[in-house]
């Protein structure tokens, strides 16, 4: 890790505080409009209810957010970035591969539950206006701003990002003060702090333990948290924290003071939280709610591009286009993922029309995903060597939590929770299958040592009867090892119509490194002026343009004699010093001669189905089509039995 990179993960600044409240805790930070609101939901207000929800959600906040999250997690940055998939590339070089599976069990069902959020977000935040206009329909008007936030990714959020942080500041401390407003009426809730009251609602109120599935709704944000953490460093989400959830426990608070003086009585339509807005100022409530629900939803989506682009680079997700519209470090967009997060969205309004039903789709995915993250942390801890019983303490809590937190929860599944659940299940299965796929596919891609060919490449270089196919021959080669390349690779250039002459044969190899960021590369001179390997070592959040690097590469190599082309006589009529160069692709296709078992056919012929639906390998690369020739082979998983064949 760089020395500034350090300074600027390490280092509190104003700025950097800001830029955390504005998009770190937008999902968590816009949670008081939903939360008791699900808990009390279609249910008579009790004083053992209302004090004992105050008292979970503040344990909750405690255990989940601040302890799990804040302090240890934050722990667990790569090169300062985080996220559960930067967690496992931290941790998959100490222990076995199989923690690839909790790894995209948990970016599936986080994806799955960010389909959920945008949309129950804008609806609570909407649905105040029912307060005054009982029979004003909602869903248009959420439609529409969802429309809006999905259409504006596309052209970066620099300037709106300017905001974020003044916004949401705004947004907390406006919720801090109508909290204190209402908790001053009955400042003996504060008494419910003490985990008696959230034991005394759990295990001894009639079905207290299932509202734990509602109270869950308070913390869903604490893995974007972690998530969001490249972009202001942990130190500054650390200390933005203490000023996050004071505003959250008041706002808390003052809603639990005003269900106190609503003993015997129902919620009714209206969230608990619009209930204590004064009514002079309830528009502006209402507007700097809608924004802060606007913020949360766009971190959200930048979350998703962002762990997808990380599923991309680490070989778990097909291949889509990236591209960076905006300024702002690590900022992208991902145009695909983004349509089908708004259809999810716009999906999730029309079918549930109402955010109280919307809750009961909303926590049950994420909840899965903490259970993988803290199953992460907890390997995390033994490489850095913590003693076992002190991980096995701290893992263990936080597994009795969540598992307690998820069986209150099932109860979501037949009430709508099954969605996001399916939805989590079909992005881990596409996950699986790329992952299953490129596996098998690598796996049966035998490589061959280049020095057995360097005599023939060498003489067919020169071999001026053979017309020449480019003066830099360049092949992408999946080979880890330098010398080495896939035996289809010399199958193009020897086997497949006539034999391809160059002056130079090129053989580049694109390394995704567990770092987020960095670029650099390294050259193997095999035979000067014919045979040279580039290895370019990529950071899973960087951009790869390998025909820019490439050129760069080779220009530099010029200028310091590693590769001599004085005594090329078409060099006199060009312009470059480089000379013309072709990038020659290999894609492979299911051959017809395979006989495999079911479950394998079944993996094979999906993972080459989702070939169709992602990113070309040229445009994925940064190639130039003007200089790019796509060879087509086929790939044999299981041979035919030879059949004896008789003839007539």
């Amino acid at each position: 890790m760089h020395t500034d990179t350090k300074t600027f993960h390490s280092k509190i600044t104003l700025a950097g505080s800001l830029i955390a409240i504005g998009i770190v805790f937008g999902d968590i930070g816009t949670s008081p409009l939903y939360t008791l609101n699900a808990v009390f939901h279609g249910k008579v207000i009790t004083e053992a209810m209302a004090l004992g929800s105050l008292s979970a959600i503040f344990w909750t906040l405690f255990f989940q957010t601040t302890l799990k999250y804040v302090i240890i997690t934050l722990e667990a940055d790569n090169n300062g970035e985080g996220g559960i998939l930067s967690l496992y590339a931290l941790i998959r070089r100490y222990f076995g591969k199989w923690l690839i599976f909790p790894a995209m069990a948990g970016a599936a069902f986080l994806i799955a539950d960010g389909i959920i959020t945008p949309p129950i977000s804008v609806a609570s935040a909407i649905e105040g206006v029912q307060s005054v206009n009982p029979g004003f329909n909602t869903v248009p008007y959420i439609i529409a701003i969802l429309i809006a936030l999905f259409v504006f990714q596309q052209f970066g959020t620099d300037k709106i990002g300017k905001i974020f942080g003044p916004a949401m500041l705004l947004w907390f401390g406006f919720i801090a003060v109508i909290g204190t407003m209402a908790l001053s009426e009955t400042p003996t809730v504060l008494k419910a702090l003490n985990p008696y009251y959230a034991y005394k609602m759990l295990l001894l109120e009639p079905g207290g333990f299932w509202l734990l599935g509602s109270i869950f709704l308070c913390t869903t944000g604490a893995e974007a948290l972690y998530s969001d953490m490249g972009h202001c460093g942990k130190n500054n989400i650390r200390i933005s924290w203490i000023f996050i959830k004071i505003a959250l426990v008041l706002c808390y608070a003052g809603q639990t003071a005003w269900l106190m003086n609503h003993l015997g009585e129902t919620v009714g339509t209206l969230s608990p939280f619009y209930h204590i807005v004064p009514q002079p100022i309830f528009w502006l409530a209402l507007i700097i709610a809608t924004l802060a629900t606007i913020i949360a939803s766009q971190a959200l989506i930048s979350g998703c591009f962002t762990l997808i682009n990380e599923a991309i680079r680490l070989d778990l997700w097909p291949r889509h286009l990236v591209l960076f519209p905006g300024n702002i470090k690590g900022q992208l967009y991902i145009p695909a993922v983004n349509w089908f997060l708004m259809v999810g969205c716009i999906s999730m309004v029309l079918y549930f029309k109402q955010s109280t039903k919307m809750e009961a789709a909303f926590g049950l995915s994420v909840t899965l995903t903490m259970i993988m993250s803290t199953l992460l942390i907890n390997f995390y801890l033994r490489a850095k060597r913590v003693p076992i019983a002190l991980v096995s303490l701290i893992t263990g809590s936080f597994i009795c939590i969540e598992m307690g937190f998820l069986m209150a929860n099932l109860q979501k599944i037949a009430e709508g929770g099954w969605i996001t659940l399916l939805i989590g299940c079909v992005l881990f299965m596409v996950m699986f299958i790329w992952w299953k796929g490129k596996k098998t596919k690598n796996a049966l891609t035998p490589l061959v040592s280049l020095e057995n060919y360097i005599p023939v490449l060498k003489k067919l270089s020169i071999d001026e009867s053979i017309p020449k196919f480019a003066t830099n021959l360049v092949f992408l080669t999946a080979a880890k090892s330098k010398g080495k390349v896939e035996q289809n690779v010399i199958d193009s250039i020897l086997n497949q119509g006539t034999p391809k002459r160059a002056d130079i044969y090129w053989f580049v190899h694109v390394h995704v490194t567990n770092d987020p960021y960095g670029l650099n590369y390294e050259v193997d001179t095999l035979v000067k002026n014919d045979l040279y390997f580039i290895e370019f070592n990529l950071g899973f959040r960087e951009e790869p343009r390998i025909d820019f690097y490439f050129r760069q590469v080779v220009s530099e190599m010029i200028e310091n004699k590693e590769v001599d082309v004085s005594e090329r006589r078409e060099f006199q009529y060009q312009k470059n010093t480089i000379g013309d160069f072709k990038f020659v692709v290999r894609d492979s296709f299911l051959s017809f001669d395979n006989h495999m078992t079911f479950w394998k056919n079944f993996v094979m012929k999906s993972f080459y189905n989702l070939k169709h639906l992602s990113v070309k390998e040229e445009v994925n690369f940064g190639l130039d089509r003007s200089n790019l020739v796509v060879e087509k082979y086929p790939l044999i998983v299981s041979p035919c039995e030879t059949t004896q064949l008789v003839r007539k």
